[in-house]
């Protein structure tokens, strides 16, 4: 018999802990250069329009991001979370919205897309209409940064603290990416160690 799924408490229950737990938005240097890597191939694209941040949640990616000179913008649907971003960070945007970016973020000129370890937190089976409806709004040759915990293969749903989450197996990922008009550029997949359940990934693809 099938168990209902546990109910979580939601970001917006858990902001103030997360901003405690979680003071910088990179557990590994890995990390961190993966995302100084994505801005130096949006950088080199040249394309007009703001980097659009997906589930920017405390704001930590959004501002460093800034701070390496893109114009970005934090999406974010708890409230309480973008409250602090807005406060620890009042020279970066931020919206209230989601992955579709059909609210505030409908209106928004996209030069590339960064979403870590936020689409973990759609149901798989919308997925490929969000990467299709991030391909509408990009050029060719815009890049999108994806990060989530992996499964060996397909999509898994896991226990997740905070809300509902799903891990992709990271050729799943690509083949939805492309699926979807995008071609992956490079991948990186890390081991889990003390702070990571499971083995990360993060994919750059391309606009095609």
């Amino acid at each position: 018999m099938r168990q209902e799924p546990l109910v979580q408490p939601g970001y917006d229950a858990l902001a103030r802990r997360y901003a405690e737990l979680f003071p910088s938005p990179y557990l590994t240097h890995l990390e961190r250069h993966v995302v100084h890597a994505f801005a130096d191939l949006v950088t080199d694209a040249g394309h007009r329009g703001v980097v659009v941040d997906v589930g920017s949640g405390l704001g930590q990616v959004t501002a460093d991001l800034v701070e390496r000179g893109l114009d970005v913008v934090g999406v974010e649907p708890s409230d309480a979370m973008r409250e602090i971003a807005v406060r620890n960070y009042p020279g970066c945007r931020f919206l209230r919205d989601d992955a579709y970016l059909a609210g505030p973020g409908a209106t928004v000129e996209v030069a590339a897309i960064l979403a870590r370890f936020s689409v973990i937190h759609i149901p798989p089976e919308e997925v490929p209409e969000v990467f299709a409806t991030w391909a509408r709004r990009l050029g060719t040759g815009t890049v999108v940064l994806i990060a989530c915990q992996t499964a060996d293969d397909g999509v898994r749903e896991f226990d997740h603290a905070v809300a509902r989450a799903w891990r992709w197996s990271p050729d799943r990922l690509a083949e939805t990416l492309d699926e979807a008009g995008f071609e992956e550029i490079w991948r990186t997949v890390s081991r889990p160690d003390a702070d990571h359940r499971f083995p990360d990934v993060h994919l750059v693809a391309r606009r095609r």
